[in-house]
């Protein structure tokens, strides 16, 4: 069985997940590092780094490309391209319903590896084009491709999807079961131009059959747009109905209390340098937060000396598309 299970996901190509080292906490040497890839991988495929200042390996002969590192990385140095899954989705939508389902469901509809490459950023796509979104999976308990507790965790991306899309009005229209024989007997409904530009993308192969691989360019550090990982930016690009600027966003982000002592730990660790730290003319220093790039990873509290930097669940719409001034203090040269 395990050789089928290799042989029909080696058509999705390099199976590994991108990994983004100044993303990953463990570069950044954050207070506690990180270990959430590891812990999540059901085939001891990721190996943490034993030095400081080193992130982590993956074997590709243990990989089985199950997203489930992806889904709990908390920024973003783990991923896999969304294209995929979000095209999949576009060109279901004149059938008034999507369906994504697992390798091992057996229904014929659009299939990833596992569900666990299904995040907050896809399911919040499907809720902006106001498209109900079906996740069929198959037996997870007997699954060598993911872990027997995909349904789980899915209901938390899922959650985590609805917390974010409360400030539009429009939750995600979600649905998440087992297949049945129904199911796998059944046609998924694509429409004629999506069926055509999904042909010209999976070089000809069936549509309903698994989304192709296409591996993700090399991140260049220097452009500012792509320290943020693209589900982040889907998460924000999908806020859709636009909230109004004064509506509260679900968003975890810093708040930085009294007692900072100006020091530069949380502008070191922030694994998108969401945070900066600006030492201005008359040697005084401002931390600005760039809110759209921040993951919510709270590397920067952990790390904080002084312990003065706190969470905030949300703000306000307005400050997605604004630099928010979180400290401003006196001369410190």
């Amino acid at each position: 069985m395990w050789r089928d299970v290799l042989e029909q996901v080696s058509e999705l190509g390099n199976l590994v997940p991108r990994f983004t080292a100044p993303r990953c906490l463990l570069v950044r040497q954050a207070v506690g590092g990180c270990d959430a890839c590891q812990v999540a991988c059901p085939h001891e495929a990721i190996r943490l780094g034993e030095h400081l200042g080193v992130g982590i390996t993956i074997d590709p002969q243990k990989c089985t490309g199950c997203g489930l590192c992806v889904q709990s990385c908390p920024t973003g140095a783990l991923e896999y391209d969304l294209t995929g899954p979000l095209e999949a989705l576009q060109a279901q939508k004149d059938g008034g319903e999507a369906v994504l389902c697992c390798s091992q469901s057996g229904a014929p509809a659009p299939s990833l590896p596992c569900l666990g490459r299904v995040t907050p950023g896809v399911v919040s796509a499907a809720g902006a084009w106001n498209l109900p979104i079906t996740l069929l999976h198959g037996d997870c308990a007997a699954c060598p491709v993911g872990a027997g507790d995909v349904p789980e965790r899915l209901q938390e991306v899922i959650q985590q999807t609805q917390q974010l899309r409360a400030a539009t009005g429009r939750p995600a229209q979600v649905t998440l079961r087992r297949s049945t024989d129904i199911d796998r007997g059944r046609s998924v409904g694509v429409s004629r131009r999506g069926a055509f530009a999904a042909l010209l993308r999976a070089g000809q192969k069936q549509v309903i059959r698994q989304l192709p691989e296409r591996p993700l360019p090399f991140v260049d550090w220097s452009v500012p747009a792509e320290r943020l990982p693209a589900e982040w930016r889907w998460r924000a690009r999908t806020l859709r109905p636009t909230p109004a600027p004064d509506t509260p966003i679900h968003w975890p982000a810093p708040l930085i209390g009294e007692g900072c002592i100006d020091c530069p730990v949380c502008a070191n660790v922030c694994p998108t340098e969401a945070i900066t730290r600006d030492l201005q003319p008359d040697g005084g220093v401002q931390l600005h937060l760039n809110l759209s790039a921040c993951t919510g990873c709270m590397a920067c509290q952990r790390s904080c000396p002084p312990q003065v930097i706190h969470r905030q669940e949300q703000w306000f719409y307005a400050a997605l598309e604004t630099t928010v001034l979180l400290r401003e203090s006196g001369s410190v040269m």
